[in-house]
């Protein structure tokens, strides 16, 4: 594959190489931070040599080498989830307000280390420091959801037919809960499906990326220091390793719940193994979000929206901008100012406070971006900004690329496919039918929007026949949710729901009770029985 030619509005030479720290100092600064935290990562490092049993903590600023950890070995996976299995008989008979009395000192103990564990998520994912410190934040803001909630788990009393009876329905903790998280939100993810539940009753145990093992590390030594007064040993385990623990939480009937974030092909793994026992799946996979501009939009708020959802992380959120869908009256005077926007994103080290755009998680990441290119100009697309490495020679072993926009001529199926980097294809529409029957013709459905003053396009985008995701937005972009709302979306997204609103009940069991206070025994529907 030949590499993606810079485009002539970004010559490869117009930003100075910045300075970029080196391994050795990410190292201390992520080992002093999880030592703030109460992880030692002196003590937790591997011994033996490289191979299956040890975990590579790695940092896409540099490409190099930060620690070796241990596997966990599928019989220490097995331990765990025994482990959990029996916290949970006690944590489930323990008041939901005293569970989230420990939640409560989950979130005060976030927000005393959130710059340790943005410094972390910065070091291991490569994200921009604000928004490192958003993600922390996010962890915090849904501690305090769940606190809240911990009071509110309501059941209701339902009106029944039959005279001296009460009929109700009841929710109850479910079990042991299995998180499987991804790199892009290495904290925050695990924090949606930990809080949450925790106050419901369950116990929790986590498989995380291993891309992102010091996290991990660093977010269960804080549980661990919240959960240390009163709450039974087991209520969260952490696994560190590869796809056989994963496959450990997925297969053990003793984990009724499966929360994976990941790629459309793991879940297609997941969902039928975890289904062949009769547990629960929660699933949160692939995004090609878009975004539909009509000619009343705001293009000042416009191009502000798309360029944060397009380019924001590296084009490394579930959530990121893929396609934009522009009426074609406007088209050209929008992607002028887009190409513009771009031109004016400092990419370099996250750390430094003016850059807007890390690297890419991995050297793959950006092999996998330059093919997506190279299809989508065969397809006869034009490249218009971007998809060139920059900082070769400062930083060899780390992904430094420009974001890429592609004026596409249709929709191909490389535009069909989301490929986790900054592309963002631009397609033109004439009507908002037709809009709406490209941005739904993909086999994702995760975040959506459309920028409009127009209310009535607005109301047909969010109507039962408009977008067809699990969020639909209007004169926002597609990424930066707030969690008072349920995150998830539908076709091969997954259908999962985590974090605000009622998506609490995938964490418990629901009971209906029929209580009969009076001396007969009716039958429902008018049955005779003796």
């Amino acid at each position: 594959m030949p590499p993606v030619p810079p485009a002539s509005h970004t010559p490869a030479d117009r930003t100075p190489a910045p300075r970029f720290p080196d391994t050795a100092s990410l190292r201390a600064r992520a080992t002093a931070a999880l030592r703030r935290c109460g992880a030692d990562l002196d003590a937790a490092a591997a011994t033996g040599p490289d191979g299956a049993d040890t975990v590579l903590a790695r940092t896409p600023l540099t490409g190099g080498t930060l620690a070796r950890l241990p596997a966990a070995t599928a019989e220490q996976a097995d331990a765990a989830i025994d482990d959990a299995h029996r916290a949970f008989h006690h944590w489930r008979t323990v008041p939901a307000p005293r569970r989230g009395a420990l939640v409560k000192r989950l979130g005060e103990l976030l927000t005393a280390h959130k710059d340790d564990l943005a410094d972390l998520v910065t070091i291991e994912a490569g994200k921009i420091r604000s928004e490192a410190l958003g993600e922390v934040q996010e962890m915090i803001d849904i501690c305090d959801f769940a606190v809240g909630l911990s009071r509110q788990l309501y059941g209701r009393t339902i009106a029944g037919e039959r005279p001296g009876h009460r009929l109700a329905e009841t929710w109850h903790p479910l079990g042991v809960v299995g998180v499987i998280s991804a790199f892009n939100f290495p904290v925050a993810v695990w924090s949606w499906n930990t809080a949450i539940a925790l106050v419901c009753g369950d116990t929790v145990v986590w498989k995380p990326s291993e891309l992102t093992p010091l996290t991990a590390l660093a977010c269960d030594a804080l549980l661990a220091r919240a959960a240390a007064a009163d709450a039974p040993p087991g209520v969260h385990r952490l696994l560190l390793g590869a796809r056989a623990c994963g496959e450990r939480l997925v297969d053990d009937p003793r984990v009724a719940l499966v929360s994976a974030t990941g790629s459309v092909r793991m879940g297609r793994e997941v969902a039928p193994r975890v289904a062949a026992r009769f547990g629960r799946c929660l699933l949160e996979l692939g995004g090609n979000n878009a975004a539909v501009v009509t000619p009343s939009a705001d293009l000042d708020l416009a191009v502000r929206g798309i360029v944060f959802s397009a380019a924001g992380t590296a084009g490394q959120r579930c959530t990121t901008l893929r396609r934009l869908i522009v009426h074609e009256d406007i088209a050209d005077r929008l992607t002028e100012r887009m190409v513009h926007a771009y031109g004016q994103l400092p990419l370099g080290d996250p750390f430094d406070a003016a850059t807007l755009v890390g690297p890419l998680i991995t050297t793959a990441a950006h092999t996998a971006m330059a093919e997506a290119l190279a299809t989508a100009q065969r397809d006869g697309g034009k490249l218009l900004t971007g998809g060139d490495r920059c900082f070769a020679a400062e930083a060899p072993d780390a992904a430094y690329v420009r974001p890429a926009i592609v004026r596409m001529p249709e929709q191909t199926e490389i535009v069909r496919t989301e490929t986790f980097a900054p592309v963002l294809y631009v397609l033109t529409y004439r009507t908002l039918d037709e809009a709406v029957a490209l941005h739904n013709d993909v086999p994702q459905g995760l975040s959506s929007s459309i920028f409009t003053q127009d209310q009535r396009e607005a109301e047909r985008f969010l109507a039962a026949d408009g977008s067809d995701c699990g969020i639909a937005n209007v004169n926002i972009g597609t990424s930066g949710a707030e969690i008072g709302g349920a995150f998830g979306g539908e076709k091969e997204t997954g259908g999962g729901r985590e974090s605000g609103s009622d998506a609490w009940r995938a964490y418990m069991r629901r009971a209906t009770n029929t209580v009969n206070y009076s001396a007969d025994l009716p039958l429902a529907q008018g049955v005779n029985f003796l």
